[in-house]
């Protein structure tokens, strides 16, 4: 019997230049897919149109082809499950809105960000809070007086159980829906789609078959495999990987410019040093030395990569041959 095709993905978010961190993930999810024979999709994630210009994508796009991550449909390129930019998407992420709201699942919420964050608020150990369900059984009445004052999100109401999942890194994984994931929000006040939704209806209709991304998203895998149980679509596999750090404990980020793509391509003639060191951060390489995308491929093995956050260190970098 044939197995079925991986289809693995990128899908960054363009507000800024790529910095290590983005490459890290973009390389082990490319390495993991094309370790098995699969194809990558390259999916543009700019809802938000103002924090996330075209030009940025176009960076992006640049820059893969740069490091030697060539994906297979997707992006500017397009291919048979297009638009792959998420800000042309919105008709599709309606009609699922339109679903979910035809099944009595999502409410207004007229809750400020300050009320969301109130001390009253329960929090988990990771700092995430889960929301108290204050807007979830207001009155008709209730909700014309508050609409007066603010326009609403929408909610969506999680049932009662429990979702498990087997992570490809982290083995498995179970979150009791209501205390650990809690009513999330489907659209922004502002008319936005939010993330959770366009991620899980995209994977979905997309054919995505793994999604590797970084353990802060952890927590977003049982919320979107129940959002695509609901919906009535397949569920990717999902394996989530360490974060890069500083030195401090406080992740990459894209405002540590000189670890930002652009700053790297100055400082090194070819991608292969930074390949090497990210390869020998995951456990692919006994050391940090030059070494091209494509033969880190053999050398994928989801049982070397470590389980524990990994500190980037500026003489790491000095370290390697530009």
């Amino acid at each position: 019997m044939n197995q079925p095709e991986i289809v693995g993905r990128f899908a960054p978010t363009p507000s800024g230049r790529m910095h290590l961190g983005n490459v890290f993930c973009a390389l082990l999810a490319w390495l993991s897919a094309k370790s098995q024979g699969g194809r990558v999709i390259l999916r543009i994630e700019d809802l938000d149109t103002e924090r996330a210009p075209r030009a940025f994508a176009s960076l992006l796009e640049e820059d893969f082809r740069w490091l030697g991550l060539v994906w297979d449909e997707g992006g500017s390129e397009g291919g048979p499950h297009g638009p792959y930019y998420q800000s042309e998407r919105t008709e599709l992420y309606l009609q699922a809105y339109e679903k979910l709201e035809e099944m009595g699942l999502l409410y207004p919420c007229f809750c400020s960000r300050s009320e969301l964050h109130a001390a009253e608020a329960p929090h988990m150990s990771d700092g995430r809070f889960i929301y108290t369900g204050r807007c979830r059984n207001l009155t008709d009445g209730e909700r014309l007086e508050k609409s007066r004052l603010r326009k609403p999100a929408a909610r969506i109401r999680v049932p009662d159980r429990v979702l498990s999942f087997e992570d490809l890194h982290y083995g498995h994984q179970e979150e009791y829906l209501p205390d650990e994931c809690g009513d999330f929000v489907i659209r922004r006040a502002d008319g936005v789609f939010a993330y959770q939704l366009a991620a899980a209806l995209d994977d979905g209709l997309m054919g995505v078959t793994e999604v590797v991304r970084g353990s802060d998203l952890l927590s977003s895998s049982p919320r979107q495999i129940w959002l695509q149980q609901t919906l009535g679509l397949p569920s990717p596999r999902y394996g989530h990987i360490p974060l890069l750090t500083a030195p401090d404990g406080r992740r990459l980020s894209k405002r540590d410019g000189d670890l930002d793509l652009g700053a790297l391509r100055q400082r090194f003639s070819g991608p292969e040093p930074i390949l090497g060191l990210l390869g020998h951060l995951a456990g692919l390489l006994d050391r940090p030395e030059p070494v091209k995308a494509e033969e880190l491929i053999p050398l994928f093995d989801w049982n070397k990569i470590p389980a524990d956050d990994l500190v980037m260190t500026e003489e790491m970098l000095r370290t390697l041959n530009g």
